[in-house]
């Protein structure tokens, strides 16, 4: 089966869509953390998209990136659902009188909800599972604990910048960098959090392909009657002379 007729395929080609059509939709900046994990996710998809065609697979490259990928785009959407946003529900916002409006927000949604909640059905629901590593996870935290490092470094040494801090929560001007480095050793607990569930995930998706493949066999048939698994070696025996 030629690889443009597997979901797969298709359901990858909507997540470029929808993450090209928010950034296009909307005045997107590269200081923030959203435009910036959302080209990554989007250049990371459009590669998928070309391994696949290329290899005719369905199987993504790069496995332990995907989990990171799939980290990221989710603090984006939780960090905006929750601290930006204090769970207000962004779907009234789509249907704004003004249409300037109604454009930023569907733009937004995009990028803050549609795009991180595919990715993760994307990470759950296809495969392959079980090679991203528990221990792969402060690795993948690196990166946005680093961008708000660099957001801190460029606020001091360009001052005159017309966005010095994205976020509140990296903005010291009002109570101090001592509460800021506390804002970050939350935030690298979240994440760490967030990557564990991520990890979980996938190790859960694994059991449920396990189930789905493995073979029907009646309860009462003999031990020595049903079947050996080929990917336990350990239970493979050579056969008895007799």
């Amino acid at each position: 089966m030629r690889v443009y007729a597997r979901p797969q395929f298709w359901w990858r080609a909507v997540i470029v869509a929808c993450g090209l059509s928010g950034l296009l939709m909307g005045e997107q900046r590269v200081i923030y953390y959203t435009c910036q994990s959302n080209l990554i996710t989007l250049g990371f998809f459009v590669g998928t998209l070309y391994w696949m065609v290329k290899r005719q697979t369905v199987e993504p490259p790069a496995p332990r990136l995907r989990g990171a990928v799939t980290l990221w785009i989710l603090i984006t959407c939780l960090i905006s659902h929750f601290m930006l946003n204090h769970g207000a529900n962004p779907l009234p916002g789509l249907a704004a009188a003004d249409p300037a409006v109604a454009t930023t927000n569907r733009s937004m949604f995009l990028v803050h909800y549609v795009v991180p909640v595919m990715v993760l059905i994307d990470w759950v629901a296809f495969g392959p599972h079980r090679l991203v590593r528990w221990r792969d996870i402060p690795l993948w935290i690196l990166y946005p604990l680093g961008y708000g490092l660099a957001v801190e470094f460029r606020a001091v040494l360009v001052p005159t910048a017309p966005i010095r801090y994205p976020y509140f929560f990296l903005d010291p001007s009002t109570r101090g960098y001592d509460w800021v480095s506390g804002q970050f050793v939350e935030l690298a607990v979240i994440f760490a959090v967030l990557g564990a569930v991520v990890v979980g995930l996938d190790r859960l998706a694994s059991l449920g392909t396990k189930q789905r493949n493995a073979p029907d066999v009646p309860r009462d048939l003999p031990a020595e009657d049903r079947p050996v698994e080929p990917s336990d070696p350990a239970k493979v025996s050579e056969p008895v002379e007799r």
